[in-house]
């Protein structure tokens, strides 16, 4: 039987949300200054996508307080989409006052999680963003999407296709059609990655999927791979593995950048990510919040170093 084939694409778009997911759970808060820092170091590795911040309420999420600061003091670069996420309204016109032309709308896709945190079901948060669109329409504002716990939920378990697709519609009606399909609690599998990412790609052909996933379980860099056979080619990820979502138990972990690129660039597809200077953000974000960096290839140092190791040690023999 012949060997099937599978063409892998040349390229993958990453984005980087280490400022924005990775720091909203770290009890060690930067400085506006060393955020900066990692801001600028992010955009010196070639990472075009960056999420810079959240603006929401500073009570809620006291790791974001200082957003507005952080975007004023930033020097944009041309050719980089910097963001933030925003809750409502509010968030959008914060985002606008502080200079930035893009804000991600966040709806959950399980109902049970969603009234839980938010005391309203999906759909009808959505439909609240109305007076976002409307705001960013006005303002030359882009508007994009994130549904969480698309593939598992600490309430029901996985999330049923349905429920998932109600969010997805939502979103679409008001316009909005750059949506991120996230494992908020890092339960996705790599099968349940593929079923999804190939159901949505093609009842949904209009929208630009994103997916982000955490590795709490071991599984992110193996449901990156599955995304991209189901079509997939925008992805998240957090500098030195950082983050978690407050809003859902247990829910450490991002899948780390430095990993990502490392296996995508191993494959043979091009990110346009300098993965050394990738790795030395992640080694900065590590220090700044004062622990160890949830990252493997900054244990065990990129396939080629080993590579580069054993040939010196057999040289010096």
């Amino acid at each position: 039987m012949d060997k099937m084939t599978l063409a892998w694409p040349e390229k993958v778009t990453f984005c980087e949300v280490g400022l924005r997911d990775g720091l909203q759970n770290e009890k060690t808060i930067p400085s506006v200054e060393q955020k900066l820092e990692l801001l600028n170091s992010v955009v010196a590795s070639g990472v075009k996508i960056i999420e810079v911040g959240a603006f929401v309420h500073p009570k809620a999420v006291p790791q974001m307080a200082d957003t507005d600061a952080l975007c004023r003091a930033m020097k944009k670069v041309d050719g980089v989409e910097y963001r933030a996420l925003v809750p409502n309204i509010k968030g959008v016109q914060r985002a606008f006052d502080a200079g930035l032309t893009k804000a991600k709308l966040t709806v959950s896709a399980s109902e049970a999680h969603c009234l839980a945190n938010f005391n309203s079901t999906p759909v009808k948060m959505v439909e609240g963003f109305a007076d976002c669109v409307e705001f960013a329409a006005k303002n030359n504002m882009v508007l994009s999407g994130a549904i969480s716990t698309s593939f598992g939920c600490p309430f029901i378990g996985k999330v049923p296709v349905e429920m998932v697709e109600n969010a997805v519609r939502s979103f679409v009606k008001l316009g909005i059609t750059e949506l991120s399909l996230s494992d908020t609690t890092g339960m996705a599998n790599p099968r349940q990655v593929f079923d999804l990412g190939t159901h949505m790609i093609r009842a949904f052909p209009e929208v630009q999927w994103v997916m982000h996933f955490h590795n709490t379980r071991d599984m992110a860099l193996a449901n990156i791979v599955t995304a991209i056979q189901a079509g997939v080619r925008l992805f998240d990820g957090a500098f030195a593995g950082l983050g978690g979502c407050p809003f859902a138990p247990g829910a450490s972990g991002n899948v780390a950048s430095e990993d990502v690129i490392h296996m995508l660039h191993e494959m043979g597809i091009e990110t346009g990510v300098d993965l050394l200077k990738a790795m030395d953000t992640a080694r900065m974000a590590a220090r700044f919040v004062g622990h160890e960096a949830g990252s493997a290839v900054l244990k065990a140092g990129r396939c080629q170093d080993l590579v580069k190791e054993k040939a010196k040690a057999q040289n010096n023999k």
